[in-house]
């Protein structure tokens, strides 16, 4: 698109072009100097219930204004991480932490919602006022409000320090992604697509090397344990990979042993301290899942179906790498023997596919398929970014700017791993005017290499797909009250339902022929190849079933224990899950959980299980438009005013059942997996 003709944005966006972060900390600081002002000033509850509900939309009000710095700060931390912004952002966490921790222990502003709640004035109350309202009440018996003395000030301590130890277990696996490097010689080459090779050449450029550099950013490990013809490579870079931020690695300031052993020992306090037996019950207790036991037995039932699948995966693997004469198959095998059973089971590549790929082609496809579904028009627009290749989109319904975001798609020096949606700015009645939102949308791909746009692979257009759907959760809600819009107060383990759902049209075969274009040719997927990827669809899905299992069973179990588990015993249990689920070796010195950032430094501690809780909620919501139409424009709005639109007004049972006329059924999932034939009906 030629960017003389673009429109300057609409909605007010940062100028990242001038942002000083010196300033920017002044503004967080000011931010909740206001908001402690606000909580010090609030010595006792309102009289009347007017003035009560003035109480929580003055709230409202400082909230929006923090998160808007502090999720400016955050972001710039995430996507351009240097010395300065992790200082800063250092700098500032405490104070965050300090400031919410008051709020939601403060008793006169518990008891101003409690009164309000309890009034006749709130049944008046739009749906989402009185939704934000209950959310808030549960909150605060979350975060100690009935705690007195010590134990509060206590909780208070507990929560500066995670959020503090979150930051350096984040950092740890940051730093020692990026400190690794290995030149490679001609030899090591062998196998790897040209393309790798160039991105390869690339990071040696960054490095000042004339020769290609393996590193442990993604797109250059993935490319290597999928093509290199060379073991001891594959195996070198594994170990380096799966050891990162941990004692098995050269690095020892770097390891997150202990901040992982700090982490749960103070989790685990802080649950006893509100009352719970372990942190898994507090996690549930702002989730769908009903307890623990329902979890488990979801988590292990789905492990019964996928096993049988995965260990006929298995033996194809096996068999594959005997005809090299590798009779032992290492972990380091498993993705480039993957891949040649992939190309001779069904003549698919992935470096094939790549050329059909294009990343300007796949994202205005993406934006043609929303179009098609929600009647929404997607224009990119001028506003300053962060970096040179980051682009701005807003998003029209009927000729009326709704939402705007940013799509920063390549992996680069100084960014965190993976993908993930963020909100900058959420939909909110301010006292002016109605602010619109705008969110971040992060991916770490394949960067283009020399002046070819970039070439995703297929997995990497399901990646950008879930992303959106994130993104449209946030940009596409109808609420205006700020605690529950977009994604703000849904259910943790319901927040991955329109991520998940959005995945579906990146198999769609009319979908498939808007998102690709041969970079060269400009022909769209021939049917041989399309067919080939359609036939692969369920490939290893037992297998990585069972991955996303161990991970889960993993990560809730170790937060059942009382008192809280030491690394060996964190390790054992990991060993001990993996001895029911795995079906693939791993390696001793193996120590994936140092790198879990999800749960140590994200929000999917004891709900992990949440992606493949989601995923049931997601298949049985697709399978509504595959029995009336993928593009049935009646089911995308459906869809779009029964789930995307209501943020956290209705609990997520109540929108999911509101889209699907009853409960969600496992059948549809076990379908999509391909275990089993046939349509289920509804």
């Amino acid at each position: 698109m030629n960017s003389m003709t673009l429109q300057q944005a609409i909605l007010p966006t940062p100028d990242f072009s001038n942002i000083e972060l010196p300033v920017l900390k002044t503004q967080i600081e000011n931010a909740i100097h206001q908001g402690q002002t606000f909580l010090d000033q609030l010595q006792a509850v309102p009289e009347t219930n007017l003035a009560q509900r003035d109480v929580i939309n003055e709230l409202d009000e400082l909230s929006n204004g923090l998160d808007e710095v502090f999720g400016l700060l955050s972001h710039l931390n995430a996507v351009m991480n240097n010395a300065e912004t992790r200082e800063i952002y250092q700098a500032v966490l405490p104070q965050l932490s300090q400031y919410y921790t008051n709020m939601g222990q403060h008793t006169v502003l518990y008891q101003t919602y409690q009164q309000f709640h309890d009034s006749q004035l709130f049944s008046t109350c739009s749906e989402a006022q009185q939704s934000a309202i209950r959310l808030a009440l549960r909150d605060f018996k979350l975060s100690g409000v009935a705690l007195e003395g010590e134990q509060k000030k206590r909780y208070a301590e507990i929560s500066a320090r995670l959020s503090q130890l979150s930051s350096d277990f984040l950092n740890h696996v940051l730093d020692a992604t990026q400190a690794y490097f290995k030149p490679l010689n001609h030899d090591e080459l062998a196998g790897l697509p040209e393309s790798s090779v160039e991105l390869l050449k690339q990071y040696g450029a960054q490095r000042e090397l004339e020769q290609p550099v393996a590193t442990l950013d993604f797109p250059s490990y993935l490319a290597i344990m999928t093509y290199a013809k060379d073991r001891k490579l594959r195996e070198t870079l594994y170990h380096a990979y799966t050891t990162r931020a941990s004692d098995q690695a050269e690095q020892p300031e770097l390891d997150n042993t202990q901040v992982m052993e700090e982490i749960l020992k103070l989790r685990q306090e802080k649950a006893k301290l509100l009352g719970f037996e372990h942190y898994a019950d507090l996690s549930l207790a702002s989730k769908m899942a009903p307890d623990a036991n329902t979890v488990e037995k979801f988590l292990f039932d789905l492990a019964e179906h996928a096993k049988q699948p995965a260990q006929q995966e298995v033996s194809e693997l096996k068999a594959i790498a005997l005809q090299d004469g590798i009779e032992d198959l290492q972990p380091w095998d498993a993705t480039y023997y993957s891949e040649k059973l992939k190309q001779q089971q069904f003549n698919l590549s992935q470096e094939e596919l790549k050329p059909y790929f294009p990343a300007p082609k796949v994202v205005n496809g993406l934006f043609s398929i929303v179009k098609k579904l929600y009647n929404l028009d997607i224009m990119e627009r001028i506003a300053p970014v962060w970096q040179s290749d980051v682009k701005y989109y807003e998003i029209e319904d009927h000729g009326q700017v709704i939402a705007g975001f940013y799509l920063d798609l390549y992996a680069r020096s100084g960014k965190r791993g993976g993908a993930w949606m963020n909100g900058f700015r959420a939909r909110m009645q301010t006292k002016e005017s109605l602010q619109k939102p705008i969110c971040y949308m992060v991916c770490n791909f394949t960067p283009p290499v020399g002046s070819q746009p970039a070439l995703l692979t297929h997995d990497e257009v399901i990646t950008l797909f879930h992303e959106f759907g994130h993104g449209l959760h946030h940009m596409l809600t109808e609420v205006d009250n700020i605690a529950v819009s977009g994604v703000n107060g849904v259910a943790w383990d319901a927040v991955e339902l329109p991520s998940q759902f959005m995945e579906f049209w990146a198999w769609d075969k009319e979908s498939l022929d808007q998102l690709t274009e041969h970079v060269e040719s400009k022909e769209t997927l021939p049917q041989e190849l399309l067919d080939a990827l359609l036939n692969a669809r369920f490939f290893q899905s037992g297998m990585q079933t069972l991955r996303q299992l161990e991970f889960a069973l993993f990560d809730f179990t170790i937060h059942q224990k009382s008192p809280a588990l030491n690394a060996e015993s964190i390790q054992k249990t990991l060993d001990d899950i993996r001895k029911q689920i795995a079906v693939l070796p791993t390696t001793v010195e193996n120590r994936f959980q140092h790198g879990f950032s999800h749960i140590f430094a994200g929000g999917y501690a004891a709900g992990y299980y949440s992606y493949k809780w989601a995923e049931v909620l997601a298949s049985d919501a697709f399978d509504r438009f595959e029995q009336e139409g993928v593009f049935n424009t009646k089911t995308g709005q459906d869809f779009r005013s029964s789930i995307l639109a209501v943020g956290g007004k209705h609990d997520a049972l109540t929108a999911f059942s509101n889209f699907r006329g009853r409960a969600p059924k496992i059948d549809a999932l076990l379908r999509h997996q391909g275990w089993t034939p046939t349509i289920q009906s509804a």
